[in-house]
């Protein structure tokens, strides 16, 4: 049975990427001074600093003092930062930078300029410079849309539906009924007559199929792959009787015996499929997610969830695997002290991140009452990841809106599988 080839991708990495997309989208200059730099994979870097070099120079025509001044100041801090590369990244490089008001806001003139730099997820094949009133995100949020995509076709004698499998759902597309007769002939019908009409309603009905099936999986999502499901042998006679396009025959990957065709037909074949499917994304987290519930519902003692037990775990080296939720919206705020070192933590809700980080450094260090409390947040993704790459864990990020996500959200969005049943002593 052929496996469909797909390049893996660091839900970590995708992750960071997609919430910077979306800190960046909300972002806004106070005029067009906000730059967006797309670099090409196998573009020569001199070049690049060469022309932003001299949009340094027409940046010196703009009237207003400030906007010239965060403009210039900008390209200058984008081009000391492309100076630290060798080359161009493997895949590429997006750079933004701009002149914004700090985060609990201030009045003209308090910008502070800041950059970002993205490699892309997938390789970069345009060159983009823009500056703007805002930041031109849409190449990099259309590169994080999974082009994996896989067709389903559950079929029998008295109906079918398709599904797609894609990112992190398997979503039912449609369904009809054949309105073939069945087996049973009607009194007054002879036996030959009865099977030539019912003969002919089921090639209508697969020509009817295999026209919706040519329109869903080439028109409208062209897909790697398609997986024909059923009970009895109606899947094989429309298969051997080439209705379907030539393009879709030749895509087929594999037919399942299933007990129902339909909507119902898809999710089943969706549950059947996980040896050809093992290197999709879904597939994986839902077999991770299981494999925590197994561990959990067998009571092995290898099984943890809730995020202050999980870090616990973490920190003495007892996590294999951590699971998380890509909709936790958690941040870590920390406060620590610059004469005596002592640091306060706390994990909040993001809407809570800057009245926490106001308390922390408005109020004396408890260890020997300075003021002198330097404040900092990280998002609780890049916390765990620290821990993680300390303690030798594995962490993944799960998509929260799949069925496995809403799983690993009743346990508190944070799951662990562990090295060993910690209630043990070695």
């Amino acid at each position: 049975m052929p496996k469909i080839d797909i390049e893996k991708q660091d839900s970590v990495k995708i992750y960071k990427i997609r919430k910077t997309l979306e800190e960046l989208s909300q972002k806004s200059g106070r005029g067009t001074e906000l730059i967006t730099v797309y670099i090409p994979k196998g573009k020569q870097l001199h070049e690049i600093i060469n022309s932003l070099q001299q949009e340094q120079g027409t940046a010196d025509n703009i009237k207003s003092d400030l906007t010239r001044s965060h403009v210039v100041d900008s390209l200058g801090k984008v081009v000391q930062r492309l100076k630290m590369y060798k080359k161009t990244p493997d895949k590429g490089l997006v750079v933004f930078c701009g002149a914004l008001p700090p985060e609990e806001g201030g009045p003209l003139g308090s910008e502070v300029v800041t950059i970002w730099e993205i490699d892309p997820p997938k390789d970069l094949n345009q060159y983009l410079y823009r500056c703007d009133d805002h930041f031109h995100v849409d190449i990099l949020k259309d590169m994080l849309k999974d082009d994996n995509l896989i067709g389903f076709l559950a079929i029998d004698a008295k109906d079918a539906g398709w599904g797609l499998l894609h990112g992190d759902k398997i979503e039912v597309l449609s369904q009809t009924g054949s309105g073939v007769a069945g087996k049973h002939r009607q009194g007054g019908q002879s036996a030959k007559r009865f099977q030539k009409l019912r003969e002919m309603e089921l090639s209508y009905f697969y020509n009817r199929v295999a026209q919706t099936t040519r329109e869903y999986f080439i028109d409208i999502y062209p897909v790697k792959g398609l997986i024909i499901s059923g009970p009895g042998p109606t899947k094989e006679d429309f298969i051997n009787g080439n209705y379907l396009e030539y393009r879709l025959q030749n895509n087929i990957i594999n037919t399942i015996d299933a007990s129902y065709s339909g909507a119902e037909g898809i999710r089943e074949a969706f549950a059947k499929s996980a040896d050809i499917l093992g290197n999709f994304r879904l597939v994986e987290e839902k077999k991770m997610v299981e494999d925590l519930f197994r561990e959990i519902n067998t009571n092995t003692g290898k099984g943890s969830y809730g995020l202050q037990e999980v870090i616990e775990y973490l920190k003495n080296n007892v996590v294999q695997t951590l699971l998380i939720t890509d909709n936790t919206n958690l941040h870590r705020v920390e406060g620590k002290c610059k004469r005596c070192k002592h640091l306060q933590e706390e994990i909040v809700e993001r809407p809570l991140v800057i009245p926490k980080k106001t308390e922390f450094s408005s109020k004396p260090c408890p260890g020997c009452n300075s003021m002198e409390v330097e404040v900092n947040e990280q998002d609780v993704v890049d916390y765990l990841q620290i821990l993680s790459s300390k303690a030798g864990s594995q962490l993944e990020v799960v998509s929260g809106s799949a069925e496995h996500g809403n799983m690993l959200a009743s346990l508190g969005k944070v799951g662990a599988i562990l090295r060993y049943n910690p209630g043990h002593s070695k």
